[in-house]
């Protein structure tokens, strides 16, 4: 967009029908820093199929009333035009701890009814996958969850729900998106009055109603009943909206004997206590975990702002142990499916959903207890809309556990999205059951790679600028590694590409190709003569590229040693592909 351009709509702002306090910080950006207020309306935020994220602030290219309305006018279109059942179909809206999100979520209430669409919104901050549970409960057409995730305070972001309660997929996703960039200007938009009798609002019944439905889920109810209070966790909501639901939770699984890291269980946006409010970093668990050995926890439990990741450490031969995403998905995933087989409860049509970037040890677990296992795109609404799915067959698949790499568990069907309040509890109620056995989840952990081999993964990522140069060198990345003629990656030969953009996968070795059976999208999948996969896609929110790393440890002395060799194995060889690709 020209200088030119951008002035024209600022100037729009300014005339136009904005409140005074947004077209006085124009003029403050304005005459303090210009390039502040060109990066704000350079362009109009991104809305893409699961919603939109982004600073919040003033300008076309920030979160707020202006760009939330707008977003929600192209919700409401498409509501009215193809999801429709009755006079007034219903939406749920949910809210985190982060600046403005009930602003927004009032906002979006406001749209809504303005647009004949009824909605039940929540009195307070609420987790993520309490919108998705609410969803089917109010039998509504659509959600809305104002959340950034575990992004910075600056951040806040828009995530869309289905008709099934899942983050929308095609069709819906892209008739949403368009509906959205059919929105012209704020004269577009129908905003009803505060106290519209469309807008109601959801009630402690309806917490209980969550509650009830988890403690169904439980793996060893007895146990912890009888035994539910000789494992001592410690809980942190890391400023978010996990504290509304976590205490009531942990009693209705039998866990009775918890304690809070007290100053980060304070819902609040600036997240104080942490850099970043994400449990996949080790600066965010410091405080719980220097918590749990001052005061001889056996777990850590941590979760993001909307409660829907969750970040474990637990005590294994005295010093605290970090549990990676993977590592939690195939604890859980072993034990519910060694458990269920035991009790002659597992049966062949259960079935287990994961993401192509998530540890295959999953797959392998699945085949060795002989029940289903899929692969789906990365992003939990493809683990939701594979539920639906199974819902619509003959003999339908009874999903049993879904997990992503990124600290993201749903056990059950409640919610169509992850869920870190069930997850939790299940958690906490493995550790207790090996706990009563004198062991630990690493023990486990190191029993599951006795079983399967070791299995390492980690995350290496290309970070880039929030600009037309940052998305020029985003799809150059891409495009180098689409050269036909590229046949090693860090010196190790390719075996077989997987190219989910053209839908094809082509074996350099056999020089046989086939089709993909997942949907395109921008990913790669290089599997290597070692056996080492490398799976690498840009990011759908965020200026960057992930690389992700796995690799196989078949011959170790110990289970320790092995996982040190193939850490070092796997980080030198993410540390020489980052350096390839960023040069």
């Amino acid at each position: 967009m020209s200088k030119r351009n951008i002035n024209e709509i600022v100037k729009s702002w300014l005339d136009g029908p904005y409140d005074n306090e947004t077209k006085n910080e124009i003029l403050s950006l304005q005459k303090e820093d210009p390039s502040a207020l060109e990066d704000a309306f350079y362009k109009d935020l991104s809305f893409g199929t699961g919603g939109m994220r982004g600073i919040m602030g003033v300008g076309t290219n920030r979160m707020n009333i202006y760009t939330i309305g707008k977003a929600t006018q192209g919700l409401a279109n498409y509501i009215n035009e193809h999801l429709k059942t009755n006079d007034h179909p219903s939406c749920v809206i949910c809210y985190d701890s982060r600046h403005h999100s009930h602003e927004f979520a009032t906002w979006c209430a406001r749209v809504l009814a303005g647009n004949g669409i009824e909605v039940w919104i929540s009195k307070e901050l609420r987790p993520t996958p309490f919108t998705s549970f609410m969803m089917r409960k109010k039998e509504a057409v659509a959600g809305i969850m104002l959340t950034a995730s575990h992004n910075t305070k600056e951040y806040n972001g828009y995530k869309v729900y289905g008709p099934d309660g899942a983050q929308v997929v095609a069709p819906h996703d892209k008739g949403i998106v368009d509906a959205f960039y059919n929105i012209k200007s704020m004269d577009d938009v129908n905003v009803a009055s505060a106290d519209s009798q469309l807008i109601k609002e959801l009630t402690t019944e309806d917490d209980d109603l969550f509650i009830k439905a988890i403690a169904k889920l439980q793996i060893h109810p007895q146990e912890a009943n009888d035994f539910g209070d000789q494992i001592k966790i410690i809980y942190s909501s890391l400023h978010g909206c996990g504290i509304t639901l976590i205490p009531q939770a942990f009693e209705s699984w039998g866990l009775t004997n918890y304690e809070f890291v007290k100053k980060q269980v304070i819902a609040d946006g600036d997240f104080p206590t942490v850099i970043k409010p994400n449990p996949e970093d080790l600066e965010a668990l410091s405080m719980g975990t220097k918590q749990m050995i001052k005061n001889h926890g056996d777990i850590f439990i941590a979760n993001d702002p909307d409660a829907d990741r969750v970040g474990v450490v637990c005590m294994h031969e005295g010093k605290p142990y970090p549990l990676t995403g993977n590592e939690i998905a195939a604890i859980c995933f072993y034990h519910i499916v060694n458990t269920m087989q035991q009790k002659e409860t597992l049966t062949r049509n259960h079935a287990c959903v994961s993401t192509i970037v998530t540890t295959r040890l999953l797959k392998k677990i699945a085949n060795d207890f002989k029940v289903h296992y899929y692969d789906v795109l990365t992003g939990f609404k493809y683990i939701g809309e594979k539920i639906h799915q199974f819902e619509q067959e003959e003999n339908p698949h009874q999903f049993l556990f879904g997990a992503e790499e990124s600290y993201g568990y749903l056990i059950g069907t409640h919610s169509r999205d992850k869920d870190a309040i069930v997850a939790s509890c299940m958690i906490a109620q493995i550790a207790l059951h090996l706990k009563l056995k004198g062991l630990t989840l690493v023990d486990l952990l190191h029993d599951i790679y006795q079983l399967y081999f070791i299995h390492k993964e980690a995350q290496k990522v290309i970070a880039l600028e929030d600009s037309p140069e940052g998305l020029k060198k985003k799809e150059h990345i891409m495009q180098a590694l689409r050269d036909p003629n590229l046949t090693k990656l860090d010196d190790e030969s390719i075996v077989r590409i997987e190219d989910y953009q053209s839908g094809k996968w082509h074996n350099l070795i056999t020089n046989e190709s086939g089709k993909l059976d997942l949907p395109k999208s921008d990913v790669l999948v290089f599997e290597l003569e070692d056996e080492s996969r490398f799976i690498i896609r840009p990011s759908g929110t965020e200026p960057k590229v992930k690389i992700y790393g796995m690799m196989i440890f078949r011959s170790f002395l110990t289970v320790p040693k092995g996982i040190k060799e193939v850490e070092k194995m796997l980080q030198e060889r993410l540390d020489a592909i980052h350096k390839k690709l960023i040069s």
